[in-house]
């Protein structure tokens, strides 16, 4: 039985809406006559702005109040960035669907810069993730890699009002927005490394909830869906959580999967990288092999100094 009413919880960021609105958009062109509710709510992570994502529990905090939702039936499905999803679920969840990869690419934003080539000796750069930290600072590490924390508009005013030369942020985030024009210049993943997840958004929903698996089922994407199985299949050999200094993507050609992934120190003078490749049936196996061997070259060294 399909149900002929659902409630969508999201965060009440511009971007998360944006893809919840996304999401309902598709779910009407499929169920003609669903009647679609977006509930809007403000995260921990969306509140304590003055607060590094490492003292709120890491991206999870992004999530875990959605899934409460979820669990006391304030709502049906909840629409999540892929990277900001913990690897274990809360018990009474699963994540049936993964949508069609956005550009998986990290994204240049600056007044005067279009490449890290191009940014001055110590530029002042703006992130808040581990991963593009210490790829940064081995790249470039006469840069000055800054925190910053809001959402993709608080960023831009933050870098128009002087406070950094340029911003390393997700193209896919851009993308939705309509910000294309705010891009400079793109990161090739040889260069930097995406987040686990980058690009994707997940459908996570109650386990025993059928009748929304049937209404949500068509949008998933096998291929996409693959690739981030494999990607998140690393993350929980490694242990490292969704705001550890690990970086992956994984790819499909035909019925071949191949991942690469780095481990690496806040510094950027230790980068360790893996890859493996295999059939798309041994996704799971391929992200635990490549973890294995990052383990093997001292991964876990790396990750116990990251402070929790």
């Amino acid at each position: 039985m399909i149900a002929d009413k659902l409630r969508i919880i999201s965060r009440e960021s511009p971007l998360a809406m944006w893809q919840a609105n996304h999401v309902r958009e598709r779910l009407l062109a499929i169920h003609p006559g669903l009647a679609v509710e977006i509930l809007g709510v403000s995260t921990e992570a969306d509140r304590f702005l003055d607060r590094s994502l490492d003292q709120l529990g890491g991206k999870g905090a992004f999530v875990k109040e959605l899934e409460q939702a979820l669990l006391e039936d304030r709502a049906d499905l909840a629409v999540h960035s892929m990277k900001d999803v913990t690897i274990d679920l809360p018990e009474g969840l699963r994540l049936p669907v993964i949508m069609e990869r956005e550009d998986c690419r990290d994204a240049i934003v600056s007044p005067h810069h279009r490449s890290l080539a191009d940014l001055p000796q110590g530029a002042r750069i703006g992130t808040s993730s581990l991963r593009r930290r210490c790829q940064l600072a081995q790249l470039r590490p006469d840069l000055e890699i800054r925190d910053i924390r809001g959402n993709v508009g608080t960023r831009l005013r933050k870098l128009d009002d002087g406070q950094f030369d340029a911003l390393i942020l997700a193209a896919a985030g851009l993308l939705r927005l309509g910000l294309a024009d705010r891009i400079r210049g793109y990161l090739p993943v040889a260069t930097l490394l995406p987040a686990i997840g980058q690009g994707a958004l997940g459908l996570e929903i109650r386990t025993d909830d059928d009748a929304v698996l049937d209404l949500i089922r068509p949008l998933d994407h096998p291929q996409t869906h693959t690739c981030v199985l494999a990607e998140r299949a690393l993350s929980r050999r490694l242990n490292g959580g969704c705001h550890a200094p690990v970086a992956a993507l994984a790819t499909c050609a035909g019925n071949e999967l191949s991942l690469r992934a780095l481990v690496g120190s806040l510094d950027g003078r230790e980068i360790l990288r893996a890859s493996a490749s295999g059939p798309r049936e041994r996704a799971v196996a391929i992200g635990e092999t490549v973890g294995t061997d990052l383990i093997g070259k001292g991964a876990d060294r790396i990750l116990s100094a990251v402070p929790r």
